[in-house]
């Protein structure tokens, strides 16, 4: 049998099959979204979601198809002219283009593939409304550390700051106080089938497209903040959604929340450094982020010294373990590695092993 450590779509979590068997059974995939039925999976998701990540009572929750379209959500909806970005790796370049592709005038600070932002080069100019920070680089494997967000918003006190967590959640522990909005897609550490994008966001978010409404501009139109909010409020949805994987993401984090968000930390933390220090003493395999503080906890990259990531690739599927390839330009000379609450200590101490068999 097969186990997935790829970034995404990655291994489900362990109650995935009994909750959608659940579901199955209570023909929860037949309801109408406009039911008293389908408001209490709503409002079990979000609060159970308020619960593991601290969410405070002043932000909302919707849902979206994929985090991607977030992306497009933020820029329509609270971007007037321009927003800048955070660049060092394919998915926060992708924001950047979006928003080129939506005409409006996106600025950036971008630094090489694999490296991290030192918050004292980041110059935001006067005239960006709105920021985006890239929490974690699913492409790069590198993590912008919590506090310097903190950071950003200390001299940037007027700006919308929005944060990209989508392969650090629920691991990151983010300062609501310090953001405004935050998002995420399900299927990587959640551990969910793909399909579903979770958009959590405050009152100043919905300020801004209302005032971009007002003003005449498009924000969009079914899946507008605006309408996605004012759905929300009630624990809806503006259309049909995918009522399965709202349900078993309630279900996941209900069990997420039994175990504890603080040893789902400590198990991340410990396979990551167990997996850091078997790619140091590799002799064929390297991380590629070379600042520790700056390498992410939850996507592994590590630069294949020895063949190709194809070879590396082979070498585990032969044992049952998938992992995933560098991306883009580094398919052929990466491999990626996920490190979610789904994969067990133990499995990631046999995957650190095979590692060390690799090449030999």
């Amino acid at each position: 049998m097969k186990i997935y450590l790829t970034p995404g779509p990655s291994e489900n979590y362990f109650i995935v099959e009994e909750a959608i068997k659940e579901a199955l059974q209570k023909k929860i995939t037949a309801i109408s979204h406009r039911s008293k039925d389908f408001k209490a999976i709503f409002e079990h998701t979000t609060t159970q979601l308020r619960e593991l990540l601290q969410i405070p009572d002043n932000f909302s929750i919707a849902f979206t198809g994929s985090a991607n379209e977030i992306w497009e959500r933020i820029l329509q909806n609270c971007v007037e002219k321009e927003s800048f970005h955070l660049v060092n790796g394919s998915f926060s370049k992708k924001f950047y283009q979006f928003a080129e592709q939506l005409n409006l005038s996106p600025s950036k600070y971008e630094v090489d593939f694999s490296e991290g932002f030192l918050v004292e080069n980041i110059g935001v100019s006067d005239s960006a409304e709105l920021i985006a920070v890239i929490q974690n680089e699913t492409s790069s494997g590198v993590q912008f550390p919590i506090e310097n967000i903190a950071k950003i918003r200390e001299l940037n006190k007027d700006k919308l700051i929005v944060v990209d967590a989508v392969s650090s959640l629920p691991y990151a522990n983010l300062d609501f106080s310090v953001i405004d909005s935050v998002y995420f897609s399900v299927q990587k550490g959640f551990g969910v089938p793909a399909g579903l994008g979770v958009w959590v966001y405050n009152q100043k978010m919905i300020d801004k497209a209302q005032q971009l409404e007002a003003k005449g501009k498009s924000i969009g139109t079914y899946h507008s903040l605006l309408e996605l909010d004012k759905y929300a409020q009630d624990n809806q949805t503006p259309e049909t959604p995918n009522v399965l994987a709202i349900f078993v993401l309630g279900k996941v984090i209900e069990a997420m929340n039994r175990k504890g968000i603080a040893m789902i930390r400590r198990e991340t933390d410990y396979k990551a450094e167990l997996l850091y220090h078997t790619l140091e003493q590799s002799e064929f395999l390297s991380p590629l982020v070379k600042e520790k503080s700056q390498r992410s906890k939850t996507v592994i990259v590590a630069n294949v010294e020895k063949g190709t990531s194809s070879d590396v690739v082979a070498f585990l599927e032969k044992k049952g373990i998938i992992i995933g390839k560098g991306y883009g330009n580094f398919k052929d000379s990466q491999i990626r590695i996920a490190n979610f609450p789904t994969h067990s200590k133990e499995l990631i101490e046999q995957v650190a092993d095979f590692l060390m068999e690799y090449g030999k």
